[in-house]
Protein backbone atom coordinates (compact mmCIF):
# COMPACT_ATOMS: atom_id res chain seq x y z
CA UNK A 1 0.00 0.00 0.00
CA UNK A 2 1.26 3.48 -0.89
CA UNK A 3 2.19 5.83 1.93
CA UNK A 4 -0.26 8.64 2.64
CA UNK A 5 2.68 11.03 3.00
CA UNK A 6 6.22 10.56 1.71
CA UNK A 7 8.94 13.19 1.52
CA UNK A 8 12.35 12.65 -0.02
CA UNK A 9 15.18 15.09 0.63
CA UNK A 10 12.88 18.02 1.40
CA UNK A 11 14.71 21.32 1.89
CA UNK A 12 13.39 24.77 2.66
CA UNK A 13 15.46 27.95 2.46
CA UNK A 14 14.15 31.36 3.45
CA UNK A 15 15.87 34.52 2.23
CA UNK A 16 18.82 34.70 -0.17
CA UNK A 17 22.48 35.56 -0.31
CA UNK A 18 24.06 36.19 3.06
CA UNK A 19 20.68 36.16 4.85
CA UNK A 20 19.66 32.60 3.92
CA UNK A 21 18.01 30.51 6.61
CA UNK A 22 18.03 26.75 6.05
CA UNK A 23 14.83 25.71 7.83
CA UNK A 24 14.79 22.13 6.47
CA UNK A 25 17.90 20.21 5.44
CA UNK A 26 16.93 17.05 3.57
CA UNK A 27 13.90 15.66 5.40
CA UNK A 28 12.70 12.12 4.64
CA UNK A 29 9.36 11.21 6.23
CA UNK A 30 6.89 8.44 5.52
CA UNK A 31 3.41 8.09 7.05
CA UNK A 32 1.35 4.99 6.35
CA UNK A 33 -2.46 4.87 6.08
CA UNK A 34 -4.12 4.59 9.48
CA UNK A 35 -1.15 5.81 11.53
CA UNK A 36 -1.34 8.22 14.45
CA UNK A 37 1.96 10.12 14.30
CA UNK A 38 3.31 12.86 16.57
CA UNK A 39 5.58 15.42 14.90
CA UNK A 40 7.72 16.90 17.66
CA UNK A 41 10.67 19.23 18.06
CA UNK A 42 11.80 22.38 19.88
CA UNK A 43 10.99 25.90 18.69
CA UNK A 44 13.07 26.74 15.63
CA UNK A 45 13.63 23.09 14.75
CA UNK A 46 11.79 23.28 11.41
CA UNK A 47 8.71 21.47 12.72
CA UNK A 48 6.28 24.24 11.73
CA UNK A 49 7.92 24.65 8.32
CA UNK A 50 7.56 20.93 7.66
CA UNK A 51 3.92 21.04 8.78
CA UNK A 52 3.20 23.86 6.33
CA UNK A 53 4.73 21.83 3.49
CA UNK A 54 2.90 18.62 4.47
CA UNK A 55 -0.34 20.61 4.58
CA UNK A 56 0.30 22.12 1.11
CA UNK A 57 0.38 25.60 2.64
CA UNK A 58 3.92 26.10 1.33
CA UNK A 59 6.29 24.53 -1.19
CA UNK A 60 9.73 23.10 -0.47
CA UNK A 61 12.84 24.65 -2.00
CA UNK A 62 14.03 21.21 -3.06
CA UNK A 63 13.19 17.53 -2.80
CA UNK A 64 10.00 15.59 -3.52
CA UNK A 65 6.68 15.36 -1.70
CA UNK A 66 4.10 12.69 -2.48
CA UNK A 67 0.64 13.10 -0.94
CA UNK A 68 -1.57 10.05 -1.41
CA UNK A 69 0.76 8.90 -4.18
CA UNK A 70 0.74 12.18 -6.13
CA UNK A 71 3.70 14.57 -6.38
CA UNK A 72 2.66 18.01 -5.20
CA UNK A 73 5.84 20.07 -4.83
CA UNK A 74 5.62 21.62 -8.30
CA UNK A 75 1.89 22.40 -8.26
CA UNK A 76 0.56 25.92 -8.72
CA UNK A 77 -1.02 27.87 -5.88
CA UNK A 78 -4.50 27.15 -7.26
CA UNK A 79 -3.74 23.44 -7.55
CA UNK A 80 -2.35 23.35 -4.01
CA UNK A 81 -5.51 24.99 -2.69
CA UNK A 82 -7.63 22.35 -4.40
CA UNK A 83 -5.43 19.55 -3.03
CA UNK A 84 -5.61 21.02 0.48
CA UNK A 85 -9.39 21.16 0.40
CA UNK A 86 -9.72 17.58 -0.85
CA UNK A 87 -6.88 15.78 0.93
CA UNK A 88 -6.00 17.61 4.18
CA UNK A 89 -8.19 18.23 7.19
CA UNK A 90 -6.68 20.99 9.36
CA UNK A 91 -7.18 21.44 13.09
CA UNK A 92 -5.53 24.53 14.60
CA UNK A 93 -4.75 25.57 18.16
CA UNK A 94 -6.71 28.81 17.65
CA UNK A 95 -9.72 26.96 16.09
CA UNK A 96 -9.97 29.42 13.13
CA UNK A 97 -13.77 29.37 13.13
CA UNK A 98 -15.78 32.09 11.39
CA UNK A 99 -17.34 34.12 14.24
CA UNK A 100 -20.40 35.28 12.28
CA UNK A 101 -21.26 31.82 10.94
CA UNK A 102 -23.19 29.20 12.89
CA UNK A 103 -21.50 26.01 13.99
CA UNK A 104 -23.30 24.16 11.19
CA UNK A 105 -22.17 26.71 8.59
CA UNK A 106 -18.56 26.49 9.80
CA UNK A 107 -18.58 22.72 9.28
CA UNK A 108 -20.24 23.07 5.87
CA UNK A 109 -17.68 25.57 4.56
CA UNK A 110 -15.06 23.14 3.12
CA UNK A 111 -17.86 21.30 1.32
CA UNK A 112 -19.11 24.56 -0.16
CA UNK A 113 -15.64 25.17 -1.63
CA UNK A 114 -15.68 21.61 -2.97
CA UNK A 115 -18.93 22.22 -4.84
CA UNK A 116 -21.07 19.85 -2.78
CA UNK A 117 -24.81 20.56 -2.93
CA UNK A 118 -26.72 22.25 -0.14
CA UNK A 119 -28.69 19.24 1.12
CA UNK A 120 -25.68 16.93 1.17
CA UNK A 121 -23.63 19.61 2.94
CA UNK A 122 -26.23 19.94 5.66
CA UNK A 123 -26.72 16.19 6.07
CA UNK A 124 -23.00 15.50 6.27
CA UNK A 125 -22.31 18.44 8.61
CA UNK A 126 -25.05 17.35 11.03
CA UNK A 127 -23.67 13.80 11.01
CA UNK A 128 -20.18 15.10 11.80
CA UNK A 129 -21.48 17.29 14.64
CA UNK A 130 -23.23 14.22 16.03
CA UNK A 131 -19.94 12.32 15.77
CA UNK A 132 -18.15 14.93 17.91
CA UNK A 133 -21.06 15.27 20.34
CA UNK A 134 -22.26 18.73 19.30
CA UNK A 135 -25.42 18.14 17.28
CA UNK A 136 -27.39 20.26 19.79
CA UNK A 137 -25.10 23.25 19.08
CA UNK A 138 -25.59 23.32 15.29
CA UNK A 139 -27.33 26.72 15.25
CA UNK A 140 -25.14 28.36 17.88
CA UNK A 141 -22.23 30.69 17.13
CA UNK A 142 -18.56 30.14 18.11
CA UNK A 143 -18.70 32.84 20.81
CA UNK A 144 -21.35 30.78 22.62
CA UNK A 145 -19.08 27.73 22.89
CA UNK A 146 -16.35 26.67 25.30
CA UNK A 147 -12.79 26.13 24.07
CA UNK A 148 -13.26 22.37 23.95
CA UNK A 149 -16.50 22.72 22.01
CA UNK A 150 -14.83 25.06 19.52
CA UNK A 151 -12.10 22.49 18.96
CA UNK A 152 -14.72 19.78 18.38
CA UNK A 153 -16.32 22.00 15.73
CA UNK A 154 -12.87 22.47 14.19
CA UNK A 155 -12.41 18.69 14.08
CA UNK A 156 -15.83 18.18 12.49
CA UNK A 157 -14.96 20.82 9.87
CA UNK A 158 -11.62 19.09 9.21
CA UNK A 159 -13.47 15.85 8.45
CA UNK A 160 -16.02 17.48 6.12
CA UNK A 161 -14.44 16.47 2.81
CA UNK A 162 -13.33 13.03 4.05
CA UNK A 163 -9.65 13.92 3.86
CA UNK A 164 -6.73 11.58 3.35
CA UNK A 165 -5.02 12.90 6.48
CA UNK A 166 -5.90 14.98 9.53
CA UNK A 167 -3.15 17.48 10.37
CA UNK A 168 -3.53 18.95 13.85
CA UNK A 169 -1.26 21.79 14.98
CA UNK A 170 -1.04 21.91 18.81
CA UNK A 171 -4.76 20.99 19.01
CA UNK A 172 -4.83 20.97 22.82
CA UNK A 173 -2.48 23.93 23.36
CA UNK A 174 -5.25 26.42 24.26
CA UNK A 175 -7.20 24.00 26.47
CA UNK A 176 -7.02 22.98 30.11
CA UNK A 177 -5.64 19.52 30.85
CA UNK A 178 -9.03 17.82 31.29
CA UNK A 179 -10.49 19.25 28.07
CA UNK A 180 -7.22 18.56 26.24
CA UNK A 181 -7.41 14.92 27.28
CA UNK A 182 -10.96 14.72 25.89
CA UNK A 183 -9.84 16.17 22.56
CA UNK A 184 -6.89 13.77 22.40
CA UNK A 185 -9.27 10.88 23.12
CA UNK A 186 -11.42 12.06 20.19
CA UNK A 187 -8.39 12.02 17.86
CA UNK A 188 -7.51 8.52 19.03
CA UNK A 189 -11.10 7.40 18.39
CA UNK A 190 -11.02 8.91 14.90
CA UNK A 191 -7.75 7.09 14.29
CA UNK A 192 -9.31 3.77 15.38
CA UNK A 193 -12.02 4.42 12.80
CA UNK A 194 -9.32 4.50 10.11
CA UNK A 195 -8.33 8.17 9.89
CA UNK A 196 -4.64 8.95 9.43
CA UNK A 197 -3.68 11.61 11.99
CA UNK A 198 -0.54 13.75 12.38
CA UNK A 199 -0.34 15.68 15.64
CA UNK A 200 2.16 18.54 15.74
CA UNK A 201 2.95 19.02 19.42
CA UNK A 202 5.55 20.05 21.96
CA UNK A 203 3.75 18.12 24.71
CA UNK A 204 5.60 14.86 25.50
CA UNK A 205 2.47 13.44 27.15
CA UNK A 206 0.51 13.78 23.89
CA UNK A 207 3.41 12.53 21.79
CA UNK A 208 3.71 9.43 23.96
CA UNK A 209 0.18 8.36 22.99
CA UNK A 210 0.90 8.32 19.26
CA UNK A 211 1.87 5.16 17.39
CA UNK A 212 5.13 6.82 16.41
CA UNK A 213 7.04 10.02 17.05
CA UNK A 214 9.04 11.94 14.45
CA UNK A 215 11.57 14.27 16.06
CA UNK A 216 12.75 17.28 14.05
CA UNK A 217 15.94 19.00 15.17
CA UNK A 218 17.95 21.63 13.31
CA UNK A 219 15.97 21.07 10.13
CA UNK A 220 16.56 17.32 10.05
CA UNK A 221 14.77 14.19 11.20
CA UNK A 222 16.63 13.19 14.35
CA UNK A 223 14.50 10.17 15.21
CA UNK A 224 11.39 8.26 14.18
CA UNK A 225 11.05 8.57 10.39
Amino acid sequence: MDAVIETMGITKIFGSGGSEVHALRGVDVRVEPGELVALIGPSGSGKSTLMAILGCLDRPTGGRYLLDGTEVQERSGTELASIRNAKIGFVFQAYNLLPRATVLRNVELPMLYAGIGREERRTRALALLTQVGLEAKAERYPAELSGGQKQRVSIARALANRPTVLLADEPTGALDSHTGAEILALFKDLNRQGNTVILVTHDPGIAAQAHRRILIQDGRVADGA
